[in-house]
């Protein structure tokens, strides 16, 4: 090869080498300017250069997405009509192409949610196709499926395929248990950073700035995911009554009879829409109890001890359960059901340990603090020593109430009118003045906590 020919190559490399600095220099100049448009929100600034890099140079960074996200949904909350569905088509093919330049960076379990939901606002595509695009989230990314709305959409989407004859009861029972699970994850994981800066703020200890505005979000979420199951069963309906699931698993009970996963989850939708006292539910305690004695069979028995007023040989069975079970929301289950039957039987001490034990395995299960709020308020005149120490066992029993109302909002209003009830019967203003020095009374017999004396 000449020297002509190679100075001409060199020459070609070095000017495509300055092309391409000069484009990545234009790509980063052009995204600098869109990018603190659209950190301040001047979307209507941003949107040229924005999506000039989004067209020129999209693998230049995941923020061109990110902030191209906000941009659209912006602009989504002001259009109408037809404008309307351009921006909710545009929204997806955004989603679409961050997948495709940026598939480490993005969630698919929240993308796919987030299409569904577009297309279901809109109107985009059938219920099928809607439902599809869901499903994807569901069983390829659950973990990052955690929109509330998303949630209750995809399971309402299911109940009204079934209602057309697309899918089967089935279907809708078994995605039900799996939505009620993961709603449950979620609110137990929340409420129990809500009870820890809750007992944090009572004891007297101010939270910073990041931890009020923790609480404040995570009991916002809580509201929704209390919303969303409300919604869920609600849109379940009679589809999971009685009368519809006895004769479907008295259909199905030949076949699957030694299917240990379909006996668990018939048994367990029996129990909870209370339908125990059909012959069917022994006939599926039994052949779950014979293929695999376990905790969810040791439960059930125990219901079936309790139906038979065999107090006894019911707690023995529900200690059993809770030994066996390593799901911790059903751990809870069967600790409240102990609970219950101390707090009946009259030994509250043991059944507000068992409260707890629930409490310390579903940090959501607000209706604990409710039972052991009337507990203490019950006990006012017998575990005060004079008037003011019986009064104020109802400033205890008013915290237990008001912290069932912050970790389930769907006790709130419950919670917040019980807790006033309690208030109204603690020791007034005039109270706590006349008996001055007294800041905190130690409340003896079974509920030996200290209450302090709040400022009125």
């Amino acid at each position: 090869m000449n020297t002509k020919i190679l100075f001409t190559i060199a020459a070609g490399l070095v000017i495509s080498a300055t092309n391409v600095s000069a484009q990545a220099t234009d790509c980063a100049t052009t995204a600098s300017i869109a990018y603190e448009h659209a950190k301040v929100k001047n979307y209507e600034a941003a949107e040229a250069p924005l999506w000039k890099i989004r067209k020129e140079c999209p693998t230049h960074s995941v923020a061109t997405f990110q902030f191209g996200k906000k941009l659209l949904e912006a602009k989504y909350k002001k259009a109408t009509g037809g404008d309307k569905i351009a921006i909710a088509n545009e929204r997806i093919a955004l989603w679409k192409e961050r997948l495709q330049y940026f598939p480490a960076k993005t969630k698919v379990g929240n993308m796919h949610s987030d299409i569904g939901q577009i297309m279901y606002d809109n109107k985009i595509g059938t219920k099928e196709t809607q439902f599809a695009e869901f499903s994807k989230a569901w069983n390829e990314d659950k973990k990052n499926f955690d929109n509330p709305k998303g949630i209750y959409t995809y399971f309402s989407l299911l109940v009204d395929l079934q209602a057309g004859g697309k899918k089967e009861l089935q279907d809708v029972f078994d995605l039900y248990d799996g939505v009620i699970e993961k709603i449950e994850s979620e609110e137990s994981s929340k409420a129990k950073t809500v009870s820890e800066l809750t007992e944090k703020e009572e004891s007297g200890t101010a939270l910073t700035s990041k931890e009020k505005r923790r609480l404040s979000t995570y009991g916002k979420i809580l509201n929704n995911y209390s919303k969303v199951k409300s919604g869920v069963n609600q849109k379940l309906g009679e589809l999971a009554d009685c009368k519809n699931l006895i004769p479907l698993y008295n259909g199905q009970f030949s076949d699957k009879k030694t299917d240990v996963n379909w006996l668990k989850s018939a048994a367990g939708r029996m129990s909870a829409k209370e339908c125990t006292s059909d012959p069917l539910f022994f006939k599926l305690v039994e052949a779950l109890h014979k293929a695999e004695p376990s905790a969810k069979s040791a439960y059930y028995l125990g219901l079936l001890a309790l139906k038979d007023k065999k107090t006894s040989k019911g707690l023995e069975y529900f200690n059993q359960s809770a030994q066996l079970e390593t799901k911790a929301s059903d751990k809870a289950k069967v600790y409240y059901r102990i609970a219950e039957v101390m707090r009946k039987k009259g030994s509250l001490g043991k059944a507000r340990s068992y409260y707890k034990k629930a409490l310390a395995n579903k940090p959501s299960m607000g209706a604990c603090n409710l039972k052991i709020a009337a507990m203490i308020a019950k006990s006012a005149n017998s575990c005060g020593t004079d008037v003011f120490s019986k009064r104020a066992v109802y400033w205890l029993a008013e915290r237990y109430a008001r912290k069932a109302g912050k970790i389930d909002p769907s006790l709130k209003k419950t919670a917040t009118a019980t807790a006033a009830n309690y208030k109204a019967k603690a020791p007034s203003k005039t109270d706590v003045f006349n008996n001055p020095g007294v800041t905190s009374v130690k409340i003896g017999c079974w509920i030996g906590e200290t209450v302090k004396v709040p400022k009125l």
